[in-house]
């Protein structure tokens, strides 16, 4: 699935990739904007990198479309977040997903079900929500399902 028209950067170039965050997200208030930046070695995996006030460095977060990755995620959000991004219907909406590492082990990642970024594809404006059907995922989800492998691959 294409995410946007994206175009891969180097990470100390000023991106052209811009999705604009009234609100921030959350614990980073300060941040209006955003720029997306991906490799293509990289990918699914994309960067969203946080731009705020010049006094503030950069954040970077690791994030993803959920799509293949996560069977059966079908969040919904209320009438009023999406009316104030403009999304009329669920083309307009690109979902972000942010990925934890835990212990730098990827095997152990997550993806944050619960609060995905929500931006209008046409605007590129975006809001981080907590969705309204929170309480069928977890902002915790593993990236990968370690009951389905074989037990000699789990005690490796």
């Amino acid at each position: 699935m294409k995410v946007l028209d994206l175009t891969p950067l180097d990470f100390g170039q000023t991106a052209i990739n811009e999705i604009l965050l009234p609100h921030g997200i959350i614990g980073f208030s300060a941040y209006k904007r955003a720029e997306l930046l991906y490799l293509p070695d990289n990918l699914p995996f994309l960067w969203l990198r946080l731009c705020g006030p010049e006094n503030l460095d950069p954040v970077h977060f690791v994030v993803m479309e959920p799509g293949s990755f996560v069977p059966g995620y079908e969040p919904e959000i209320f009438d009023e977040d999406a009316e104030q991004l403009g999304i009329e219907s669920a083309a307009d909406a690109m979902l972000l997903n942010i990925v934890t590492l835990r212990n730098n082990q990827p095997a152990d990642a997550s993806i944050n079900l619960v609060g995905p970024l929500i931006v209008n594809r046409r605007t590129r404006t975006g809001r981080q929500l907590v969705i309204s059907n929170y309480a069928r995922y977890s902002a915790h989800h593993p990236l990968i399902d370690h009951s389905r492998e074989p037990a000699f691959a789990q005690t490796a």
